[in-house]
């Protein structure tokens, strides 16, 4: 019985295969559809490719500008730092010679080549341009205006540095040009280290000096604030 079964189920198996690949609606819709699912997996694969490299790219972008802004923070933390400490080691100073200096006799500290000596300075660093107290205070406030607006920009150390020199300095004498005698921005500066054959200056004179010399230094190299480095 199983070899007749057999026997005559034979023919039919080619039958059956060719009337379902004959038949629109037959076995072979779904072989078809899964060769165009087939065909359709490497398409598939490379949209996700694709997908994955933009979002790769876009995180690689993302991460970039994450790392620069933290960076930063950090130099313009540094440039506050800087003058923070230059603006209270000078208010500190012209504290203890109006206290202690200021109309008594000068301190020799290296002989005659350099002395403590207080005096009120009513011009600029060193003693220059004393009918122009006025113009002197405003250009201070414009320095520190400028410095602060570049600070948003900032992504160089040495610049950090360079600039809260300069803010620390021009922060200490403008101090002295708000509150100091005779009057609100005429105020006289407080001098009073006094090489021989030179000008008495302040510590905020010479922070604003070695800031301006790193400034010229870093510019001849060719780097800018904003820490790249460019080639004349």
């Amino acid at each position: 019985m199983a070899e007749a079964e057999r026997i005559i189920g034979t023919p039919d198996t080619p039958d059956a295969a060719r009337a379902g690949q004959e038949r629109p609606g037959g076995d072979a819709a779904p072989g078809g559809r899964s060769g165009a699912e087939g065909a359709q997996v490497p398409a598939g694969k490379s949209g996700a490719e694709g997908t994955a490299a933009a979002g790769a790219t876009a995180a690689d972008g993302d991460g970039a500008a994450a790392a620069e802004r933290p960076r930063g923070r950090r130099r313009i933390a540094v440039l506050f730092a800087v003058a923070a400490f230059a603006y209270a080691l000078d208010l500190i100073s012209k504290m203890i010679v109006v206290a202690r200096l200021e109309h008594h006799a000068s301190i020799q500290i290296v002989g005659d080549w350099l002395k403590l000596e207080a005096i009120r300075n009513a011009g600029a660093a060193f003693g220059f341009g004393e009918a122009f107290t006025v113009i002197f205070t405003v250009i201070a406030a414009a320095v520190i205006v400028v410095i602060a607006r570049l600070a948003r920009k900032l992504y160089s150390l040495p610049w950090a540095i360079a600039l809260g020199l300069l803010l620390g300095g021009a922060l200490g004498n403008l101090t002295d040009r708000i509150f100091r005698a005779p009057g609100v921005f005429e105020g006289a500066v407080v001098d009073f280290i006094a090489p021989k054959h030179f000008a008495v200056f302040n510590l905020a004179d010479s922070a604003i000096v070695c800031g301006g010399i790193l400034i010229v230094l870093l510019s001849f190299r060719g780097l800018d604030p904003d820490g790249t480095v460019h080639k004349d």
